[in-house]
């Protein structure tokens, strides 16, 4: 909350955007509440509020303070206006503008709005607002961090909420947001990407399961990563003498979405399967990069040809930090670590892992725990 209102007295429109159910209402609720002047909102999927908008210079030119757009992406005709309002020498009003992002909403913004407009994405529940305890964290990785599958009460009934959620999302949401694909066959890519989370993507390979070309295949990753439900984690390359792997990495963007897809509902279930590896080094991958404050263009996987890999690199200005995750409570120095830390001339490079001591594991080498990444890891300046 406090970010966003801190972006409000710098910038006159604010978008906040996300997956659906991450819980953007009630965040703008809560920033509503906080902020000292008058608030308006429209809810644009309430017929009632786009019958007020059906003139919106005169329903938003009048309004001061605070003024709350839901679901914006049904009515990007408002953004001309919005800039028209934004440049007003008086800034009398300041715009909270809420989506659950279609793969063209953010160019349209950023592109109507260039110069007024500030982004803000919101994820799941983190460490920081649902506490660090190890059941918390087992919680969180196992349910993941949309608000009514954390705060279910059993584990079971978390996984309900969720097969729920990936039925209305892929059958009505994804249609509401301008993706015009077919929601069976949605259902089975996401699924396969579910099993390939963590891995390289390879668009031949599904291109060849689903019997269509790259170019489609492409357009289905795009439906998913453009409405928060995936991440595409870049490779990093630079002029080294290896050969350096140029795809992006595919993650699922919350672990309890993963899980549903896999058709684990329980702790043990998740302890027994394959892709238990994976799901934790993307859980615990996620856990830095919000702790760090990470933003767009920041954060990359490294690897080469010859096997050298570093599971996330992180670059702000010249600082380069390395992460390697290994779900092991005693991990050691590997060949690879220290080819990362040389090669990418790290500033520093932590081991996370599942134990609960940090120490030192080499020269310019850490360890830490995974419980601990909340309160021991710095965020970045």
């Amino acid at each position: 909350m406090n970010a966003v209102l801190d972006l409000l007295t710098r910038h006159p429109v604010i978008a906040l955007l996300g997956a659906r159910q991450v819980g953007k209402t009630t965040l703008a609720g809560q920033v509503a509440r906080a902020f000292p002047g008058p608030v308006t909102r429209f809810d644009l999927e309430d017929p009632a509020d786009l019958g007020r908008l059906e003139a919106p210079g005169l329903a938003l030119r009048p309004l001061e303070g605070l003024v709350v757009l839901d679901e914006a992406q049904r009515r990007p005709d408002l953004f001309p206006l919005l800039r028209v309002l934004a440049d007003r020498p008086d800034h009398p009003a300041r715009f909270l503008v809420l989506g659950s992002a279609s793969p063209d909403l953010i160019g349209q913004m950023s592109e109507t709005l260039a110069g007024r407009v500030a982004f803000h994405a919101l994820a799941g529940f983190s460490p920081g607002e649902v506490g660090t305890s190890p059941e918390t964290l087992q919680r969180l990785w196992l349910r993941g961090g949309l608000p009514r599958a954390f705060l279910a009460d059993t584990d079971g009934d978390g996984a309900e909420w969720l097969r729920g959620f990936l039925r209305t999302f892929l059958e009505r949401d994804l249609g509401r947001l301008g993706v015009s694909l077919p929601a069976d066959t949605l259902r089975r890519f996401w699924t396969m990407l579910a099993h390939w989370h963590g891995q390289v993507w390879n668009g031949a390979e599904f291109g060849r399961a689903f019997g269509v070309s790259g170019h489609t295949i492409r357009r289905y990753l795009d439906a998913l990563v453009g409405t928060y439900v995936v991440r595409l984690m870049p490779p990093w390359h630079e002029n080294l003498a290896k050969r350096q792997v140029r795809s992006p990495k595919v993650y699922l963007s919350d672990p309890g979405v993963l899980h549903a897809l896999l058709g684990i509902t329980q702790r043990d279930e998740l302890l027994g399967h394959p892709k238990i590896g994976a799901s934790w080094e993307g859980f615990a991958m996620d856990l830095v990069l919000r702790r760090l404050g990470a933003r767009e263009g920041e954060a990359f996987f490294w690897a080469t040809h010859a096997g050298a890999e570093l599971d996330l690199l992180v670059v702000r200005g010249q600082t380069r930090i390395g992460f390697e995750i290994k779900r092991s409570e005693a991990p050691r120095v590997t060949p690879s670590i220290r080819a990362a830390r040389d090669d990418l001339r790290l500033d520093r490079l932590t081991v996370v892992h599942a134990g609960p001591h940090d120490y030192p594991m080499d020269d310019g080498v850490d360890a830490l725990g995974l419980a601990r990444v909340w309160t021991a890891l710095p965020p970045l300046p």
